[in-house]
């Protein structure tokens, strides 16, 4: 009868109260209704649609395959064929070598290719225009088809972090290494993006990739996706120092070149193929427990069920995988070892 009542009461009121349980109600999750709300909710929003969408390339999930698939985009990179004079065919063996016998595992099968001749020593001298930015198969950074100013000769180099068409760069390798422990012509150097030159003419601190290991030798770390180096010290009896992206720290001689910037396509290591077929295509097979082997294949094949018949973790050739020295030889080189995780 109270109830009855009490309702009653209720609906003849002008305005009802919300009739909704306290532990229910949420709080407004609606940015301010100010300017400066406004302006800051639409600045957090576009960046962080920039940040989660424009990076990588998505498709809808009609297929298993598509679902898990996640690519950087390519829609700046050059769509047609490489330059034919700058490549050479590649002939696969599938792992295999001249006995037929595998010596790498996992490879083999791939879409047909053909191998880029990248230009690792910079030896030209002279402004080189860039013509355009490719994808290259074999390896994972972009790549960028150089045209030189005045002779016109194409040529192919890693593509620095935020290379642009039209940019023009520069190989200071030919300068003798007298002018160029010199302040002024140090001073007069352009520290740009995709110039080469060596580290002693490269000032401390500088992001550099492609680092040679000797005076006249070709570029041989920091050459992968998104990777790069800091120069840290110089003139050192004739040796630089460079941190590495490992955490390591080398000793180089000064008369080796670098290139500044970092290596271009640095999202690569969160890409996800999607799909085990993805996989073949590049030419990677797949790789088999030795349990699920024959006994013929592996020392812990064969057997019934999962049975490696009570050996000793051991490799495919015999080895045994566990309580083996992995300390490797003290590199001289070497000022400061990797971190160990």
């Amino acid at each position: 009868m109270f109830a009855l009542t009490l309702i009653r009461a209720v609906r003849s009121l002008p305005v009802r109260p919300a009739l909704v349980r306290s532990y229910a109600s949420t709080p407004s999750t609606k940015p301010l209704a100010s300017p400066i709300g406004v302006a800051l909710n639409a600045h957090v929003t576009s960046s962080f649609t920039a940040r989660t969408q424009a990076q990588f390339k998505t498709k809808k999930p009609t297929t298993p395959g598509k679902r898990w698939l996640k690519r950087v985009p390519r829609d700046h990179l050059y769509k047609g064929k490489a330059v034919r004079s700058l490549t050479v065919a590649k002939r696969s063996t599938g792992g295999r070598n001249n006995h037929g016998r595998i010596t790498v595992r996992h490879r083999g099968g791939g879409h047909r290719r053909r191998v880029r001749i990248i230009d690792w020593m910079r030896k030209e001298a002279g402004v080189h225009v860039v013509e355009r930015l490719e994808y290259d198969p074999g390896r994972t950074a972009w790549i960028a088809l150089l045209c030189h100013q005045d002779t016109g000769k194409p040529s192919y180099i890693v593509a620095p972090h935020q290379l642009k068409v039209g940019d023009k760069v520069e190989s200071f390798r030919s300068v003798d290494q007298k002018i160029s422990s010199s302040s002024d012509i140090t001073q007069t150097v352009s520290i740009d993006i995709g110039n080469c030159m060596p580290l002693s003419m490269i000032p401390v601190g500088t992001i550099v990739h492609n680092i040679g290991l000797r005076k006249n030798g070709p570029a041989v770390m920091a050459r992968a996706a998104g990777n790069s180096a800091q120069l840290i010290q110089t003139g050192d009896a004739g040796y630089a120092q460079v941190r590495l992206a490992s955490g390591e720290v080398r000793r180089v001689p000064v008369e080796a070149c670098a290139t500044i910037g970092s290596v271009s396509n640095p999202d690569h290591q969160h890409e996800s193929m999607g799909k085990a077929g993805r996989m073949r295509w590049m030419g990677w097979r797949p790789t088999v427990r030795g349990m699920a082997m024959n006994a013929t294949d592996h020392p812990h094949g064969g057997g019934r069920g999962k049975s490696k018949g009570n050996k000793d973790p051991r490799s495919p050739w015999g080895v045994l995988a566990k309580g083996g020295k992995t300390r490797k030889s003290p590199n001289p080189m070497v000022v400061k070892p990797r971190p160990r995780r």
